[in-house]
């Protein structure tokens, strides 16, 4: 019975914790469109100050050097613009897909800056949608899952093996 008791809890704490999925990606994805537009004008500026010198991008950094704080400032540009170039391409994807599609893309969601900055300000809401409602109920059977399968194995070595 104490069993039941607590694999219940567990899919119960699994439904509460996905049905706020919906929520929290939809405030991930405003701050990645945030960030890649942030990250559009360094880039903007860093091309237009290229451009004004009669560089492309690559000239530019390449003319920064390789040591020394013009060194540095070169592999954060360059930093920078990778990163820019993996967000845009996440929020691309991310933008396509639906709430359920997200629940598959958790690498497009990875980003840790965004991911703490996200939760931080992140509030839980009342999962009053059909996404907020599905969400719940695939958390709670992955949670019901979960601790069921963890109780068994503890449990395993305690079982009486029934005699024939």
């Amino acid at each position: 019975m104490l069993g039941r008791i607590i694999i219940f809890a567990g899919g119960l704490s699994g439904a509460v914790t996905l049905s706020q999925f919906p929520e929290f990606s939809q405030q991930y994805l405003q701050r990645l469109a945030g960030q890649v537009e942030a990250l559009a004008r360094v880039e903007a500026d860093f091309d237009q100050s290229a451009d004004r010198a009669g560089l492309t991008r690559d000239q530019a950094l390449a003319e920064l050097g390789t040591s020394g704080f013009s060194g540095q400032h070169a592999k954060d540009l360059q930093a920078t613009f990778a990163r820019a170039d993996g967000l845009r391409s996440d929020l691309a994807l991310l933008r396509l897909a639906g709430v359920y599609e997200r629940l598959m893309m958790p690498h497009r969601m990875a980003d840790g800056e965004l991911l703490q900055a996200t939760w931080a300000d992140f509030v839980p809401a009342v999962p009053v949608s059909v996404a907020g409602g599905v969400c719940s109920g695939l958390g709670f059977l992955a949670g019901w899952a979960l601790v069921r399968a963890a109780l068994t194995l503890l449990l395993w070595p305690f079982r009486r093996r029934q005699v024939a």
